[in-house]
C-alpha cells in the first residue's frame, strides 16, 4: 500500500479546496522530457505535438489527420508558383499581442535559420511576401503540390515578443544555455504555459481568449515525465495520473483488466530503423582503424540479414509492431506492397562479412534512446545480441532522449557510428522521408538534416526534387518507387517496423488517439 506523508496530504487537500468546483485538471505522463519550449529547436513528435497545444500553424491536422484551416482562414494558388494565405483576424498571442502577417514573415525566416531543426518546413528559395496585415504570399521557384503539408507543425511565433526578449535566434537541441523562447512560450493556441521545469513538470492552463470554440472541458493540464514504465503504469492504475503513454505492450492486458483504466491501441505511422555512418573514412566508435566497414554495401546487408524482425515483433513488441521493408508506413505509399525485406539469414550475413574482409567481425558503438520509442532500448539490446551471432560486437550507449538527440545531432558533425531512430513524416508523404532522411549531406551537416549516416545517391536526390514538383500522382509514385528501390538495393538504411500505439487512459477521460501519436489536449473531456 502506498503511504502519503502528512505534509503531502495537507498540500493535496489545500490544492483541492483552492480549485473552483468546475475545475478539470488533466494529469498525464510521457516516457521522455519536454526540454525546450522553442518550437523550432527539435523536430520530434512529442515535443512538436505538445507545443501544438500552445502554438499554432497556418494549418492544423484534425483527428483523422485531414488538413484544416488554423491561423489561415483559407488559401489559394493564384499562380502556379504563388500561393496566397488569408490570415485569421482578431487572433491574440497569449501576452495580448495581435497576430499579423509580420509574424508569419518573421517566423518563415526564423524557421529557416541555421540553428532551427525545422528548416525543411519551407524551402530556402521560397519568398515570403506580406501583401497586407492579413495576407501573405509564398512565391515558389517551381510548382509544389505539397507546400503546406507540414505546416501544421510550423508554428507561428510573435515577432514583437521574440525581439523584445532577445530571442530571435533559435536555441538548438544541443545548446545548454537556452534563451527566453527556450524556457517560455507565447503562442495563440488553446492552452498557455504557466510554468515549466525541464525534466520535472510543465503546467498549462486554458486560454480563455482562444479564437476557436474549445472541444475540451479542461481548466489546466499537468505534464510530468516518467521514464520508468512500471512507475508510469502504477500511477495510472492508482488514479494519480489520468493518462500515460506509451504503456509497455506486456502491460496492456493489466491496464484493460483494471476497473478504472483502459488501453487504447492502434497502428502508428512511425517507422523505426537503423542507420550506419557511411560517410567518414574511419568510424568514430569502432576497433577497425583506417577504414569504415559501413562504406561497404556487403557489410550493411550483413547487418540487415542478421536481424530477425519477426522475433523482435513477437518477443520484444508482443506483436504490437509490423515489420517494414521501406522507410515509410505502407498506409502512406500506394506501391509499398511491391517491396519485400531481405530474408533473415545469419549464414548469408556471415558470408557477406567474410567477403568484405571481416570474417572475424568487428566492434562498433551504437547509440539508442531509452525513453523515446516503444521498447527502444530493448530493441537495441536484441539487435546487439543478433549481431553478436555473426561476429559484430555492439557497444550499446542507451540514453534518455535529451542526451541522445544532443549527441547524435551535435553541431558540426553527427556524433554516431550506428544508431536507432524513428520517423513519422510530418507531411504524411514520401517526399518528407526522402528530403529529411535520405538526401545527401556534407560533413558539416548541410543537406538532409536527419541523414545522420551520410548516405548519398545523386539519382535519389534528383528524384526527390522531381517528386516535389510533380502533380501527376501516377508519375509521382513511380519516382518514389524508384528512389525506394535504390535505397533498398544499396541498403542505405535498415528499416525494422512500424510500432503500434499503446496509451493508458482513465475511464473518466475521453480523448482522440491520432495515428501520428500526437496527443491533442483540446479534444479531451474529463468527467
Amino acid at each position: 500500500m502506498k503511504v502519503r506523508s502528512a505534509a503531502l496530504a495537507a498540500f493535496a487537500l489545500a490544492m483541492v479546496t483552492a480549485m473552483p468546483a468546475s475545475a478539470k485538471t488533466l494529469k498525464f505522463a510521457f516516457q521522455g522530457t519536454l526540454k525546450l519550449l522553442d518550437p523550432y529547436s527539435l523536430n520530434e513528435t512529442f515535443t512538436l505535438g505538445t507545443l501544438g497545444n500552445v502554438y499554432e500553424g497556418l494549418t492544423r491536422r484534425g483527428p483523422d489527420l485531414d488538413i484544416q484551416p488554423a491561423l489561415a482562414e483559407r488559401w489559394e494558388i493564384i499562380e502556379p508558383t504563388r500561393w496566397r494565405f488569408y490570415l485569421r483576424q482578431g487572433v491574440k498571442f497569449h501576452n495580448g499581442n495581435d497576430f499579423t502577417a509580420d509574424d508569419v514573415v518573421f517566423s518563415a525566416d526564423r524557421v529557416r535559420s541555421a540553428e532551427s531543426d525545422l528548416k525543411t518546413r519551407i524551402a530556402p528559395e521560397v519568398k515570403v511576401e506580406k501583401v497586407d496585415d492579413y495576407t501573405v504570399d509564398f512565391v515558389l521557384p517551381g510548382p509544389n503540390p505539397i507546400l503546406h503539408y507540414e505546416w501544421d507543425t510550423w508554428y507561428i511565433m510573435d515577432k514583437e515578443w521574440l525581439e523584445a526578449n532577445s530571442a530571435g535566434k533559435v536555441t538548438s537541441a544541443s545548446d545548454e544555455n537556452p534563451n527566453h523562447a527556450g524556457l517560455n512560450a507565447n503562442g495563440t493556441g488553446p492552452f498557455q504555459v504557466t510554468s515549466h521545469e525541464t525534466g520535472v513538470k510543465t503546467v498549462l492552463t486554458k486560454n480563455d481568449a482562444w479564437w476557436d470554440t474549445p472541444k475540451h472541458n479542461l481548466t489546466s493540464v499537468e505534464f510530468t515525465p516518467v521514464a520508468q514504465d512500471a512507475t508510469r503504469v502504477a500511477a495510472l492504475l492508482s488514479g494519480e495520473l489520468d493518462m500515460v503513454y506509451p504503456i509497455p505492450v506486456q502491460d496492456i492486458k493489466r491496464v484493460n483488466d483494471n476497473a478504472t483504466t483502459q488501453a487504447m491501441t492502434g497502428p502508428e505511422l512511425r517507422t523505426i530503423f537503423l542507420g550506419m555512418d557511411q560517410m567518414r573514412d574511419e568510424l568514430l566508435y569502432s576497433n577497425v582503424k583506417g577504414k569504415n566497414p559501413f562504406k561497404d554495401v556487403r557489410v550493411r546487408k550483413a547487418v540487415y540479414q542478421a536481424i530477425d524482425v519477426d522475433a523482435i515483433s513477437k518477443k520484444v513488441m508482443r506483436t504490437l509492431s509490423t515489420p517494414s521493408a521501406i522507410m515509410i508506413s505502407p498506409f502512406l505509399f500506394s506501391r509499398s506492397e511491391e517491396f519485400s525485406r531481405y530474408d533473415y539469414d545469419p549464414d548469408a550475413a556471415k558470408a557477406l562479412l567474410a567477403e568484405a574482409g571481416y570474417a572475424d567481425g568487428f566492434e562498433v558503438g551504437m547509440d539508442c534512446p531509452n525513453d523515446r520509442y516503444v521498447n527502444d532500448e530493448a530493441i537495441c539490446q536484441t539487435v546487439a545480441a543478433m549481431l553478436a551471432r555473426i561476429g559484430i560486437k555492439v557497444n550499446l550507449n542507451a540514453q534518455p532522449k535529451a542526451q541522445y538527440f544532443a549527441k547524435i545531432l551535435q553541431s558540426g558533425g553527427f556524433d554516431t557510428s550506428f544508431y536507432l531512430l524513428g520517423w513519422t513524416p510530418g507531411s504524411f508523404d514520401s517526399w518528407n522521408v526522402l528530403s529529411n532522411l535520405i538526401n545527401c549531406r556534407n560533413e558539416a551537416g548541410d543537406g538532409s538534416p536527419f541523414n545522420l549516416g551520410g548516405y548519398c545517391n545523386a539519382r535519389v536526390d534528383e528524384l526527390t526534387k522531381m517528386v516535389l514538383s510533380e502533380n501527376d500522382a501516377t508519375k509521382r509514385d513511380a519516382m518514389i518507387a524508384e528512389a525506394f528501390t535504390i535505397i533498398h538495393d544499396e541498403v542505405g538504411y535498415v528499416p525494422l517496423h512500424q510500432q503500434g500505439l499503446a496509451w493508458g487512459v482513465s475511464s473518466n477521460v475521453e480523448l482522440t488517439q491520432r495515428a501520428d501519436n500526437v496527443f491533442m489536449m483540446y479534444y479531451v473531456t474529463k468527467n
